[in-house]
């Protein structure tokens, strides 16, 4: 006969029951830890996309709002959120476009109305968006109204999202 406890249970199913806790408990720890992670890992993808469409919205704002009053903040704008060929492209043009925006008295008063990612991983993002912009000048003082499809490519530079390349489509 096997010998039972106080509590009338024998030695091995007291074991069985134990393995059986400790077995149930790691399961369920392990459990929490994944979904944990993969909480996390969500949350970040979330933060990433919010800061990549804020990025791509600034830019395209920044890059669709210029006057010719105070034309070097503007294009400083558009500068401090450009890195490598379209800031080189852009910097350069700044002083032919100076002159000209100041001769034609240029003012656009740019208005990002949606913006999508197209892709974008821990690295780079292609974001298409959608500005308004009323334009007015010397040869249209009312100001015409125009709207601008672009697809703005971003890198991740430092910490921040920067637009390395800017395509008018459509």
């Amino acid at each position: 006969m096997a010998a039972r406890g106080t509590d009338g249970m024998t030695g091995g199913r007291r074991r069985l029951l134990s393995a059986g806790l400790v077995t149930a408990t790691v399961l369920t720890t392990a459990l929490s830890v994944w979904l944990g992670l993969r909480l996390a890992d969500q949350r970040e993808a979330e933060q990433r996309r919010q800061d990549v469409l804020a990025a791509a919205r600034q830019s395209a704002l920044n890059f669709t709002s210029l006057d010719y009053r105070h034309y070097d903040r503007d294009s400083g704008n558009v500068l401090k959120g450009a890195t490598g060929d379209f800031r080189k492209q852009f910097a350069a043009q700044t002083r032919q476009l100076t002159k000209l925006v100041a001769q034609n008295r240029s003012v656009s008063e740019g208005q990002v109305l949606e913006a999508g990612i197209v892709r974008s991983d821990e690295r780079s993002a292609r974001v298409l968006v959608v500005a308004d912009s009323k334009v007015s000048n010397t040869a249209a003082p009312e100001g015409q109204a125009r709207t601008y499809r672009l697809q703005l490519d971003l890198v991740r530079v430092g910490g921040r999202w920067l637009t390395s390349d800017v395509t008018f489509v459509g």
